[in-house]
């Protein structure tokens, strides 16, 4: 697989499990709203690391060669 697909991916991953520890966990104890926190930081942390897969994805891509005949 291309790079581009394996760090969107650990992205996408990441967000989800932001996601499920933000929304699955209750904050009474305080314990458990670390484990809210972590995941508010995991989240965000993920939507970097997609953004970051979009970019080397755009970088890598071939483009055509500019042909410099104008029609002359």
């Amino acid at each position: 697989m291309r790079v581009e697909l394996i760090v969107f991916l650990a992205g996408l991953t990441m967000l989800v499990s932001g996601l499920v520890m933000f929304y699955t966990v209750g904050s009474a104890d305080p314990p458990l709203r670390a484990v809210k926190n972590a995941g508010t930081f995991v989240g965000i942390g993920g939507i970097g690391v997609m953004l970051a897969g979009v970019l080397l994805y755009l970088i890598s891509k071939n483009e055509p060669p500019i042909s410099e005949d104008l029609g002359v």
